[in-house]
């Protein structure tokens, strides 16, 4: 029986913090390809201590960058990671077995996510049935185009692994906050035309909405001080985007 080929694609920019150890994780993959995005710390140094197939394009959106990755990997099957993430010996285990079966009719395949944030595994807030598609060929997948959380559409059937993802959302406050505030700004620019008359229910009712669904319904309090501010930031990241779309409408942003 023979395994197929793997490749590991890990989509960067000015990683240093994190790069090392995703490399590490994934360092069963036949074949490692770093998406970097003109990183300016240490970042590519890092990199080609685990692989010499480096390529670099400006960051536009997410999604856009891996469709332009995928297409360039060597193997028909693509393991994706991101930086804040790392891969367990038991979910290793498991996508090289998935690898060596003979006749598989799934194109792709759910991984369940293990989230982390402030320091803490979060296990309620909306975060606990978190899973991605992360295997796949690429053959038989692509993101959609979207901006902001972009999924897989997979041609095909899609199976579930097991064993979990580690998934590490927090490096600290600002560097969050920045990452909410870009997300913002690109949904302002996909919602704009969808959203009709900026109302009292946009700037009040739809962040109470969000915080009162994370924090209460899906249980955020039971997750402490992270909980709250999950909920909170949550609340915040829609009440700015309709804020943006406000502003784009006056040419003000």
């Amino acid at each position: 029986m023979t395994r197929k080929k793997l490749t590991a694609i890990v989509p960067v920019q000015n990683e240093e913090h994190n790069i090392r150890e995703v490399l590490e994780s994934i360092s069963f993959a036949d074949e490692i390809m770093v998406v970097d995005s003109f990183s300016t710390d240490n970042t590519l140094q890092i990199a080609r201590e685990y692989t010499d197939f480096i390529v670099q394009r400006e960051y536009g959106y997410s999604a856009s960058q891996k469709n332009w990755a995928i297409p360039q990997a060597n193997n028909e099957w693509i393991f994706l990671v991101d930086a804040d993430e790392r891969v367990s010996e038991e979910l290793k285990n498991e996508i090289l077995a998935t690898l060596e079966k003979d006749e598989d009719p799934n194109v792709a395949y759910w991984i369940g996510r293990n989230n982390h944030f402030m320091g803490k595994r979060i296990r309620y807030s909306g975060w606990q049935n978190d899973k991605v598609i992360r295997l796949f060929r690429k053959s038989k997948c692509i993101y959609e185009d979207k901006m902001v959380h972009a999924e897989i559409k997979a041609d095909g059937q899609v199976g579930f692994l097991n064993s979990p993802l580690y998934h590490n959302t927090y490096v600290n406050l600002d560097r969050h906050i920045l990452k909410l505030n870009r997300y913002a700004s690109w949904q302002a620019e996909e919602c704009e035309k969808k959203t009709g008359k900026l109302t009292p229910y946009h700037f009040v009712i739809k962040p109470f909405w969000r915080f009162f669904k994370h924090y209460f319904l899906q249980s955020g309090f039971r997750d402490g001080l992270p909980g709250f501010v999950i909920a909170y930031l949550r609340s915040y990241s829609i009440f700015i985007r309709y804020v943006k779309i406000w502003l784009l409408r006056r040419n003000l942003n």
